[in-house]
């Protein structure tokens, strides 16, 4: 098999995984050498490298959906408007961990300030970054069998994780992508035509 095809089929197997569990079918050691590996190879806007990551198992991966709960009910307040988002949080706690994404600021002014005529599309450039490190990850971990799902609760939580895991002030939170085992598959996905979402001239 062409790497071509071993590279589409990845493609294909990475889903949106929600029913997750703790009973990685691998080590802590692989899901952290895999998100090294990413860190290292994953490219970034004029070699940047603003892309920042924090990993968290166990206890840790609890605490941050333990902060993410208090701060929603602290919002929401009815008891019965929150169920469905207990709910849902629920989900992500019964997963082994999260991966945090950040971008460091001070990466991105620096490069705003070397490359003036440019500034305005750092911020832009570094969001892709981000996500690239986001698809990779992602995409790295459904190669090993291990689902992922990826939330956005940021801003809300931030100020609250920076406390708990002394980030960087600079660092700025973007994604958490949940891990964990597969204990369900994702469901069929459908399509809209690619006639609709791509042109082809020459």
């Amino acid at each position: 098999m062409s790497d071509l095809n071993t590279l589409q089929q990845l493609a294909e197997k990475r889903r949106s995984i929600y029913a997750l569990s703790n009973q990685l079918p691998v080590s802590n050691d692989e899901v952290v050498k895999l998100v090294e590996h990413a860190i290292l190879h994953t490219p970034s806007s004029f070699n940047s490298q603003s892309t920042r990551v924090v990993v968290l198992f166990g206890e840790e991966h609890q605490k941050l959906w333990n902060i993410t709960e208090e701060t929603l009910h602290a919002i929401v307040g009815d008891e019965e408007k929150f169920k469905s988002t207990k709910d849902k949080i629920a989900g992500f706690k019964a997963g082994a961990g999260t991966i945090m994404f950040f971008e460091n600021q001070s990466v991105v002014k620096s490069m705003q300030e070397n490359a003036p005529l440019y500034a305005d599309k750092f911020p832009i450039w570094a969001h892709q970054t981000n996500a690239m490190h986001q698809y990779v990850i992602w995409t790295a971990l459904a190669s090993i069998d291990v689902g992922a799902n990826l939330q956005h609760y940021n801003p809300i939580i931030d100020d609250k994780v920076a406390e708990a895991w002394n980030i960087d002030k600079d660092w700025t939170l973007n994604a958490q992508m949940v891990f964990g085992a597969i204990e369900q598959p994702a469901g069929d996905k459908t399509f809209k035509p690619v006639e609709e979402r791509m042109k082809v001239f020459g």
